[in-house]
């Protein structure tokens, strides 16, 4: 505690949350979200044969937990779109993201560095986001624990959630894709952050609101940080989360789940049967790298 005193954690955590998002944060969660649309596979084509459709799912990727958080509430989809100055800062980096000269702005926000530092400030806004969300569900419904803890998942995640429809608009349908079943490192740590929040919200952690925005903002910018600096799409949840989930469910732990793909492995070089296909598809996969280093 002395500790704590001494670095004044209170006072920084409230000067933290005090911190307003426009336009610095919210910029670099606009650049985040819509150059991941841009790795998306046949992106870059869409937008050059229908612009529209690029614009609309660039900005469900921007907006798309304010569109289902308001939606579940009770609001009309359109209501963030009231906010004009957000909706031209989104649609100029989707502007240049996709049409800059030479691609010069996506390579200056995809160079590694600047890369971790945009994705940092993402993880500010994430944070934000998901304990506004449970505020807000917490003035709705006094005493429903579920749904501030839906609505802070959604606000945290929600552009995740309708993955599915935003691939509509792009002409593709992955229903494999589907992340409620394949949950992602920031899906997980959205739920997870919404359930404490909720909890501190509900006075059952004796914290207070800025300290757990401040500590969980940290631990958000760390694992994504890390996450990307090593271009690694694991979570450091899943030893966890397998041995719970293999305790409570009878769900298989990682290892076996590697086992498995190791015994299916040998199965695989009685592919190759004709040389001339194989030289097919080894020029067909050099093509699509070319392609992806192209976009």
């Amino acid at each position: 505690m002395d500790v704590l005193g001494a670095l004044n954690l209170g006072d920084i955590a409230q000067t933290f949350s005090k911190m307003g998002m426009f336009p610095v944060f919210d910029l670099a969660y606009y650049i985040v979200s819509i150059l991941y649309l841009k790795y998306e596979p046949g992106s870059v084509e869409v937008s050059r044969r229908s612009p529209v459709a690029s614009w609309l799912s660039a900005m469900l990727y921007c907006f798309g937990s304010y569109i289902l958080a308001d939606v579940l509430l009770g609001g009309s989809p359109l209501d963030y779109f009231q906010y004009n100055s957000h909706i031209l800062l989104a649609s100029a980096v989707w502007y240049l993201l996709f049409f800059c000269p030479l691609n010069l702005f996506y390579k200056c926000v995809a160079f590694l560095p600047v890369k971790l530092v945009l994705v940092a400030l993402k993880e500010v806004v994430r944070a934000r986001k998901i304990a506004a969300g449970v505020h807000h569900a917490f003035h709705a419904y006094h005493h429903g624990f579920f749904i501030m803890v839906i609505v802070g998942y959604v606000k945290g995640s929600g552009v995740a959630l309708i993955s599915n429809f935003e691939q509509l608009l792009r002409g593709v349908w992955r229903p494999d894709t589907n992340e409620i079943m394949n949950m992602s490192f920031p899906t997980k740590a959205s739920l997870y952050g919404a359930i404490l929040f909720t909890l501190q919200e509900t006075l059952w952690i004796p914290i207070a609101k800025s300290t757990l925005i401040l500590l969980f903002t940290l631990f958000m910018i760390t694992c994504k940080v890390v996450m990307t600096a090593r271009h690694s799409h694991g979570s450091p949840f899943s030893l966890i989360e397998s041995w719970v989930c293999h305790l409570l469910f009878g769900s298989p732990l990682g290892g076996a789940a590697e086992e498995h793909h190791g015994a299916a492995a040998p199965a695989a070089p009685a592919a190759p049967s004709s040389p001339a296909k194989s030289k097919e598809e080894l020029g067909e996969g050099t093509r699509k790298r070319k392609v992806k280093k192209a976009e």
